[in-house]
């Protein structure tokens, strides 16, 4: 089974989660990194939202802060997992930024 690691903030995957629970029928391995404090709109450092590696097949990106988003399509990148970051516009790392 592919394993799918999904970062979101304040439950803003959800829906896409449930989604991919009822739609997937069980083919997936679902992980979820969740951080649901406030948080400013820079952060100079994300290194205590990230984890320093991961395991996954996929990551999906729900983060609604953008240095968090652009630091975990780096860590991505560094990995070579690919991410998909729907409706976001990355300027650093790899991930795939389809229009929503």
């Amino acid at each position: 089974m592919q394993k799918i690691l999904i970062f979101q903030q304040n439950g803003s995957g959800r829906a896409k989660i449930e989604g991919i629970k009822e739609f997937g029928q069980g083919r997936f391995i679902i992980e979820t990194v969740d951080i649901d404090i406030p948080l400013p709109p820079v952060l100079d450092d994300t290194s205590p939202y990230l984890p320093e590696t991961l395991e996954a097949d996929l990551v999906m990106d729900f983060f609604k802060n953008r240095d968090l988003s652009e630091d975990l399509s780096l860590l991505c990148d560094k990995l070579n997992i690919p991410v998909i970051a729907s409706g976001k516009k990355h300027t650093r790392g790899r991930a795939v930024c389809p229009p929503t």
